[in-house]
């Protein structure tokens, strides 16, 4: 089988380190006027110091050229292909395809909110890293965040190394990422750093070299577990057989270390602190808080008082003793960093200072990103470890130094030209200087002695290349990045996730970037010892211990589930409402007066139809066309806006949402919205085409009865849930309300095709017509959608419903009502006799007060839910917890 692999796959570009076959490939022989072909040449995304590389390639690495056998551990690998050997790739390549599509993994390059998420890209084959090889990565990475947590604590501290002259004052104070408002701050543990990520690369040598860090919010954690999930189910053998290292028992030792790191707080509750769904990983901030068991939050859940940090919870506001943050530095707090930031939590820097929160990792790292400072850590390993840095990087200038800068010159045409600040006015896109003509270097060159310090020139090297599956079904090899991640185990103490995350180039690129239509590869890091089979959860679970994965349901998630209930609950009704009119319109009941008005002024009460729009008893055809005009409208408020806030409100609570169910909430918004649209445009150019909207008013309505079925039967009954139904019944209260006021306030309900109408608009027809065979009387109606109390789009049943759910949401035992339940009207107060009595002319006074207070009941409550239990500004600022 390896055999057959080696033919299968053609070798790595030459100058590139074929990791298949554990060498670089040989170079072409010379030009006829002696000079070597150029290797390909590849942008690094950061590269840094002019160390000299250490050798860390195995015997089997640097194997004879001339020998095409792969490496042993590959060979290994294909070997326990099993018996459907290379035949059997394509249906494994098929069954990882769906498994990420079903799991929901997306990146959504662009942060489009309007736009389909793009789905996680991931190969079949994993990248192989050997012991040896991982030897000099662990302790080399560990070496560097040493070095790092060290030069934050000096700098946001005594600042020797500036005072030395080991670091430029512009590099760091110059830098946006330095926060003046840190100065003098010692974090818990006086530790900085907690997780840090380093993106490596294999040079044609066989050595690894560092070519960039991330210290503010690395991003990876998430995608490579579900990496790691996906690969090793499709390769159980290879996977046990070439004694990979297991990744849980890091996970749980930077959980416990920041446990205990934490300011006062038994258990201290840990957050995770996202920007939200629109984020470009927001997939992985949410996998990654339930693999912890932590709370994902946003900024608006939160909220600083007297210098400490709280939670806004539906039971009041629980302290929050840590924060692990996937937001940039910039956006924390809008009082001291960028005060148009809504991402943040105002007063954030405040409780950091005060010692009342530990978060990971502490503000002002950006800095430490900067191309340029790589080049400085050589001598500030010396100076602050007495020690030289054990993984090399690539040469740096950094041309704020004129010494650099003339050095620099000149190699313009074989180096990256980079930013040095990031994310403000002097910052550029990084250009590599051989795809420069003369007069573009010049140009450069220009640029670089005008404003030396807001650039850095760095060398540059092909990367190497592993094997990847293609789309056609074959073995390709493409250039690779491996970002590796450490975190902290305890107080300035750190461990090295035993993988990491492999990024690809694309097909025809060198850039090994997600946003550039790159994919990634699991790691599989082998190990000569023991495996570590140590799982996040604890063999002998305990109440408290699985409590930890109990997240609480904070404001912001109730309130988008409470209106996720509403928007439903509001779309189904529109979608129905449109159905009765479009179908009676064109129907022989039209010619009633009553009827047609009654349709009318529901129409424009639910903003299916403009409010300047003829009544329908004025112009049915104008009406009827305004109608259909306005039903794929997402800023109208008819069904597309209902639909298109469905799809909002679920976003930000995606992490709630199956995968199933938000594809559905997703394909039945866009495919009613694009035949909508096709619709409008034909009734705009004089066709009506009512039979086609019907059709997909229908299909609507099975979308959201589909999405009823679930929220009803497959979500667990917790607080989110009773204010999903609490949204929905709040909606259906006042829509039923409305419908049954309306139609008597008019007299529609007197006329047999009103009456019949607004049976149907309350879903009612079949049983309404097995119960009272052919009577149509006030009686019936009010027995069916009034005062039944088993039927769900009754008045009865809705309002004790209501009554009900609102109690438990306060934590009442059940069948005991609270006072915000009492504000609604109690159905056992209610008879047919007093109901249908008469007044004057044919009108029933006490119906007529029924709806009405029904209605401002259900907005009542709904203002007294926002305000108890999202806002938080009423008597439930109360904490509850130490």
């Amino acid at each position: 089988m390896a055999a057959l692999a080696a033919s299968l796959a053609p070798p790595a570009a030459p100058g590139h380190f074929d990791e298949l076959r554990g060498r670089a490939t040989r170079l072409p022989p010379p030009r006829g006027n002696g000079a070597p072909a150029s290797a390909p040449a590849t942008l690094l995304r950061d590269v840094a110091s002019p160390e000299p590389a250490a050798e860390t390639g195995t015997a089997d690495e640097r194997a004879d050229l001339d020998d095409d056998a792969i490496a042993p551990a590959w060979s290994h690998f294909f070997e326990e292909l099993g018996p459907g050997g290379f035949a059997d790739l394509p249906r494994r390549a098929v069954s990882l395809a769906r498994q990420i599509r079903d799991n929901g993994v997306t990146y959504n390059v662009y942060a489009d909110r309007d736009g389909p998420q793009r789905p996680w890209s991931l190969d079949l084959f994993p990248l192989i890293v050997s012991p040896e090889s991982w030897a000099g990565i662990e302790a080399g990475v560990l070496q560097r965040m040493r070095v790092l947590d060290r030069v934050l604590a000096d700098v946001y501290g005594e600042q020797q190394m500036l005072a030395e002259g080991l670091l430029p004052p512009a590099l760091v104070q110059g830098h946006p990422g330095y926060l003046r408002a840190m100065q003098g701050v010692k974090p818990p543990g006086d530790t900085w750093l907690h997780i840090a990520a380093f993106d490596l690369a294999r040079g044609p040598d066989g050595n690894w070299w560092v070519l960039s860090q991330r210290t503010q919010a690395p991003s990876g954690l998430g995608y490579l577990l579900e990496n790691r999930i996906a690969i090793s189910r499709q390769f159980p053998q290879a996977f046990e057989s070439l004694h990979v290292q297991r990744l849980a028992a890091t996970y749980s030792a930077l959980m416990e270390a920041l446990q205990r790191l934490c300011p006062a707080g038994a258990p201290p509750h840990i957050a995770l602190l996202t920007p939200g769904p629109y984020n470009e990983t927001y997939f992985e901030h949410a996998y990654l808080a339930r693999y912890l068991g932590i709370t994902l939050v946003e900024g608006n859940d939160l909220t600083v008082r007297d210098q400490r940090l709280y939670l806004k919870t539906l039971q009041g506001l629980r302290p929050v003793h840590g924060l692990i943050k996937r937001l940039d530095d910039e956006f924390l707090d809008p009082l001291e960093l960028r005060p148009d930031s809504t991402l943040g939590v105002p007063g954030l820097l405040q409780a950091i200072r005060a010692g009342n929160v530990l978060v990971a990792n502490a503000p002002g790292s950006a800095f430490l990103e900067s191309p340029a400072l790589l080049g400085f850590l050589p001598a500030l390993s010396r100076r602050l470890l007495g020690e030289p840095l054990e993984l090399p990087s690539l040469p740096t200038w950094w041309c704020g130094e004129r010494a650099a800068m003339e050095a620099a010159l000149p190699q313009l045409t074989e180096c990256a030209i980079k930013a040095t600040y990031p994310d403000d006015e002097r910052n550029f896109s990084a250009v590599l200087g051989s795809q420069l003509n003369r007069r573009e270097l010049d140009e450069w060159a220009g640029r670089i002695a005008l404003q030396g310090e807001a650039h850095t020139v760095q060398g540059y090297q092909p990367l190497s290349q592993m094997p990847t599956w293609s789309r056609e079904g074959q073995i390709a090899p493409r250039a690779a990045l491996l970002r590796v991640f450490a975190v902290s185990d305890g107080a300035q103490s750190w461990r090295v996730l035993p993988g990491g995350l492999a990024r690809l180039a694309g097909q025809d690129l060198q850039i090994a970037s997600m946003q550039r239509g790159g994919s990634s590869a699991d790691v599989w890091v082998q190990t000569h010892q023991p495996i570590d089979r140590t799982s996040l959860l604890p063999v002998h679970a305990t109440p408290a211990s699985l409590a930890r994965h109990r997240a609480p349901v904070t404001s912001r998630a109730a309130e988008n589930m409470f209106w996720l209930g509403r928007y439903t609950e509001r779309a189904e009704n529109a979608v129905r409402l449109a159905r009765l009119a479009l179908s009676l319109l064109s129907s022989e009941d039209q010619s009633s007066h009553a009827l047609l008005e009654w349709l009318h002024q529901m129409a424009r009460h639910n903003a299916l139809v403009p409010r300047d729009v003829p009544s329908a008893p004025r112009s049915r055809r104008v009406f009827e066309r305004s109608l259909i005009a306005e039903l794929g409208n997402p800023d109208g408020g008819s069904v597309g806006y209902s639909l298109r806030c469905i799809r909002d409100a679920a976003g930000a609570v995606r992490e709630r949402m199956s995968q199933d169910v938000w594809n559905q909430i997703v394909r039945g918004e866009a495919e009613f919205s694009r035949q909508a649209s096709e619709q409008a445009a034909e009734v705009a150019m004089g066709g009506l085409v009512t039979s086609a909207v019907l059709r997909n008013l229908e299909a609507a309505s099975q979308s959201l009865a589909a999405l009823t079925g679930v929220q009803t039967d497959r979500m667990t009954r917790d607080d989110a849930w009773r204010l999903l139904s609490i949204g929905r019944h709040i909606e259906r209260l006042s829509f039923l309300s409305d419908a049954l006021g309306v139609g008597f306030d008019i007299g529609a309900v007197h006329e047999l095709s009103g009456f019949e109408a607004m049976v149907a608009l309350f879903d009612s027809t079949i049983t309404f017509h097995a119960r009272y065979q052919q009577r149509r009387d006030v009686a019936t109606l009010v027995d069916l959608l009034v005062l039944d109390g088993d039927n769900p789009r009754s008045l009865a049943w809705v309002t004790q419903t209501l009554r009900g759910r609102i109690a438990r949401l306060a934590g009442s035992a059940p069948g005991k009502l609270t006072a915000l339940s009492y504000e609604l009207p109690d159905p056992a107060n209610w008879t047919l006799e007093h109901l249908c009595a008469p007044g004057e002319g044919a009108h029933y006074p006490a119906l007529v007060e029924l709806f009405e207070q029904c209605e401002t009941a259900a907005y009542h409550v709904s203002d007294a839910i926002g305000t108890r239990y999202f806002t938080l500004t009423s008597e439930s600022l109360r904490s509850v917890g130490v």
